[in-house]
């Protein structure tokens, strides 16, 4: 989309809602001015559906948590259907709280009385440990999002729990009370989402840049990982996540997530992909986008562009 197209109109910027997830946090400091229209969907593969079919412009979407790794559902909605490009990242420190309804006589409920609590799978996995210590083994019941949990409290009357856990923004955002902070099993913990688009072009490399591709294999055979591991490691080019998923076509049936290191426009990473494209029954091209973080990775001797193009250069006029 061209910069006058952009200007045209508000673009739609979907998110995993409703407001008060980590996830609509991770959208505010993508778009701090708030210059695009911010669209809620229950889940995950809801807002890549709208993104797909035209309804919204990009989404922002989880993909990996330093805790519990890989977001299965954004993993595999990426994996599959029409082309889809990340063009930019957001990191978003996690931090839980324990909430309820406020009591009609203004009294918080005691911790005794939580029987049950609603969240998200990531999130209860996250304060396993916490309710365990303090909960008396209260049952857990999964909730589409944690603000989802938190929303439903406030405005639902019979719930099969009694306390959500979710962000402190979200307690503050349905009007509940907290019960207890910084609940989070790991005080570190840090969530990473996505920007999502239709493919176009490319954010411009910056030096600090990250690309992500989905490989499936032609043959389930010993080595056969190996083989395509290989293609980054004698090209000097670092991975920063490997994940496998089912490909759902047949027991066993498995293709690759994987973040690495570079931009498509770096010559190490381009011959890559033409590696991977060479043994792979197929390479799926997710983006290649600027790192939240910034970092840059260390290139070793040999694995520069201008190293490539002087070994081809070298090749070419053994040709005469």
């Amino acid at each position: 989309m061209s910069e006058q197209q952009t200007t045209a109109r508000v673009l739609r910027q979907g998110f995993l809602g409703p407001d008060g997830t980590f996830c609509a946090a991770a959208l505010r400091a993508w778009d701090p001015e708030g210059r695009a229209e911010h669209v809620p969907f229950a889940t995950v593969p809801q807002a890549l559906k709208a993104l797909r079919a035209g309804e919204i412009d990009a989404t922002m979407a989880p993909i990996e948590n330093s805790v519990e790794g890989g977001v299965p559902a954004t993993l595999d909605a990426l994996s599959q259907g029409t082309q889809l490009h990340i063009v930019g990242e957001v990191l978003v420190p996690v931090t839980f709280v324990l909430a309820a309804r406020p009591r009609p006589d203004g009294s918080r409920m005691p911790l005794a009385d939580v029987g049950a609590v609603g969240t998200h799978a990531h999130a209860w996995a996250q304060v396993r440990t916490w309710a365990e210590a303090n909960l008396g083994g209260a049952a857990y019941v999964p909730t589409l999002s944690t603000a989802a949990a938190a929303e439903a409290l406030a405005r639902t009357g019979e719930l099969p729990y009694q306390a959500a856990v979710c962000a402190p923004n979200a307690a503050a955002t349905f009007g509940l009370d907290v019960l207890a902070e910084g609940i989070g099993d790991n005080g570190g913990a840090v969530t990473r989402f996505v920007l999502v688009a239709l493919p176009g072009r490319l954010p411009a490399p910056t030096g600090a840049d990250k690309t992500t591709v989905v490989l499936f294999q032609k043959l389930d055979r010993a080595g056969g990982l190996l083989e395509l591991l290989e293609q980054f490691a004698v090209r000097g080019v670092n991975m920063v996540r490997l994940e496998s998923r089912p490909t759902g076509e047949a027991m066993g049936s498995y293709c690759f997530s994987i973040d690495f290191e570079g931009h498509l426009a770096e010559e190490r990473v381009r011959e890559s992909l033409i590696g991977l494209k060479r043994v792979c029954a197929d390479v799926r091209f997710l983006g290649s986008y600027p790192r939240a973080d910034g970092q840059r990775g260390l290139v070793d001797p040999g694995m520069r562009d201008g190293d490539f193009v002087a070994a081809r250069e070298w090749i070419d006029a053994l040709g005469g």
